[in-house]
């Protein structure tokens, strides 16, 4: 992998914040890029776990094509996908919707026993102002814990499930212009370690999130809950954070072994459309 601050001299890259988080600038991502590019492009993912490529203009295709640069693209489970382009998920919030997919603290699909490594997200149509996404680095979150509470952590596992959320009445099946599916699935459950292990970097990272974790394996209910609210809370504190303000021709793509991210709803009756892939990951350890 090639050292950060090469990166700056190749690509021009301009980070978000202290914590996480790059602007990318002079890409054409609708063409293939050169092996020296991509390796560029795969590093600076692992240094920032979240990378804004402005000013691109891209088919559903191009956007397909240079997802496949970081593994096999998976589908949702429980939200249906573009008719015409299977790997494509369509994130469309209309102006009467009152909640929008995505809104919320979360890290995706952590109820799969492999969850997704990452998303890739394009803008097709914002509002006029707002929409941003925020996203919190997950990395930095377990390391301001103390020692104490990273050892007792080291130890749990955590229960996920998709119930919450795409379960009849789950959060994620009020928007209006977004289909769910398979509701009737949504409440099996699946167990991760509450503390993970970056397969990349050896980082260690927090892996619980609000919409999807429902309980911590060997506690109580009233112990589990208080541990999770604690965790939920540090998780996302505002200093391991940064924000994305999307703009006409953005692509951003986020680490979801490392972030946890939410899309902002303060746009109420405005529309805003995204188009979204991601790539297959493994499971956490």
């Amino acid at each position: 992998m090639s050292n950060p601050t090469e990166l700056v001299q190749i690509i021009d890259l301009r980070p978000l914040s202290g914590v996480l988080g790059a602007e990318l600038f002079g890409l054409d991502l609708s063409q293939a890029l050169d092996d020296t590019t991509l390796e560029q492009v795969r590093s600076a993912f692992l240094e920032h776990h979240v990378l804004a490529f402005r000013d691109q203009d891209l088919s559903p295709e191009q956007q397909v094509a240079f997802g496949q640069n970081f593994g096999e693209l998976d589908t949702h489970p429980f939200v249906e996908m573009n008719p015409e382009h299977p790997k494509v998920l369509d994130i469309v919030t209309e102006p009467d919707d009152r909640t929008n997919f995505g809104g919320g603290w979360h890290t995706d699909v952590t109820f799969l026993d492999e969850p997704d490594l990452g998303s890739i997200l394009y803008a097709v149509e914002l509002p006029a102002v707002g929409g941003d996404t925020l996203f919190a680095n997950q990395h930095a979150a377990y390391e301001a814990l103390s020692p104490i509470m990273q050892e007792m952590l080291e130890g749990l596992v955590a229960v996920h499930s998709a119930g919450p959320q795409y379960a009849e009445g789950g959060q994620s099946t009020k928007s209006k212009a977004m289909k769910t599916k398979n509701a009737d699935m949504a409440g099996r459950q699946v167990e991760h370690p509450l503390v993970r292990t970056h397969p990349e970097t050896g980082r260690k990272s927090l892996y619980v999130n609000r919409a999807f974790t429902i309980g911590i394996v060997g506690m109580h209910r009233t112990e589990s809950k208080a541990l999770l609210e604690f965790l939920f809370d540090h998780a996302v504190h505002e200093r391991f954070t940064c924000r994305v303000r999307w703009l006409p021709g953005t692509l951003t793509m986020w680490d979801n072994r490392s972030v946890q991210h939410y899309a902002l709803h303060d746009y109420a009756g405005q529309s805003r459309r995204m188009r979204r892939i991601t790539v297959k990951g493994d499971r956490p350890r």
